[in-house]
């Protein structure tokens, strides 16, 4: 079993800055969660297909940072081929979800299978965790798993999108997992398990395992508090700490990070 988390989402994803940073962080941090379990009810668990899917999701969402259609929906308005029938349909059932579920009939659909009022709350779609059930349903239903055995992207992409919009992207997400998957491989392999089950921290972070997070840079001489706030103080010291271990400078402690530190020699002059 490939261990998949909210770290391997962010190894796929660009970066961004600001509220597009805060939204990406928060709907990767609540996807995460429950990818690994989500993914492996659909037989989503080989790593060309787990590729696939973290590659396309992250197009279609935008790199992880919404799980809402940007337009207003209006362009869906009167459309009964999706069973927008009534006033409103259109941003009603605006795309929603890690790929873009639109459409009254589809909601309505997709809302029995998962015993969920989609229909009458479409907004739930919208929700992360349930984003991630409903892009797994998609999934299934086009029988997705197969082509990604062939690692054929431009099948994928056709059964997502219908053409090929956006191929490039797609094909750089894809690529992003491949290397992701292959460095967790690495991990299981090499014996590092206690770090790569480890929360993914990042700034906003709480609680103990935040303190476990300070007590290590602390003993590696970064001054930080500990007191189990991942604030800014205790960002600048993981940004420094993986900048000066090669490693990606994100301020954000996954699994590499985390195995970097359990696996740092404390300093001469504290050990």
């Amino acid at each position: 079993m490939i261990h998949i988390d909210a770290q391997t989402m962010f190894e796929v994803a660009p970066r961004f800055s600001g509220e597009n940073a805060a939204n990406q962080a928060a709907i990767i941090a609540a996807a995460g969660e429950v990818l690994q379990v989500t993914l492996q009810q659909y037989d989503i668990n080989t790593r060309l297909r787990i590729a696939h899917f973290l590659g396309q999701t992250c197009h279609e969402s935008a790199g992880f940072r919404t799980t809402e259609e940007f337009a207003s929906g209006d362009a869906y308005e009167g459309r009964t081929d999706l069973g927008n029938t009534q006033p409103g349909d259109g941003r009603r059932y605006k795309g929603r979800g890690l790929l873009q579920l639109t459409g009254r009939a589809n909601y309505r659909e997709l809302g029995g299978v998962l015993g969920v009022d989609l229909e009458g709350r479409p907004e739930l779609a919208a929700q992360p965790a349930l984003s991630l059930r409903i892009a797994c349903e998609y999934w299934k239903k086009r029988n997705i798993n197969k082509p990604c055995d062939q690692d054929d992207l431009m099948t994928v992409t056709r059964l997502i999108n219908g053409g090929l919009n956006g191929l490039e992207d797609r094909r750089l997400y894809t690529n992003n997992a491949r290397r992701a998957l292959a460095r967790i491989e690495g991990v299981q392999l090499s014996g590092a398990q206690t770090a790569s089950d480890k929360r993914i921290l990042h700034r906003g972070s709480k609680g103990e395992d935040v303190a476990e997070l300070q007590t290590l840079l602390r003993k590696l001489d970064f001054a930080v508090a500990i007191d189990g706030d991942f604030g800014a103080g205790t960002e600048v010291a993981v940004t420094r700490f993986q900048s000066e271990n090669q490693l990606d400078a994100d301020g954000i402690v996954g699994a590499q990070t985390w195995a970097a530190l359990l696996a740092a020699k404390v300093p001469a002059a504290r050990a």
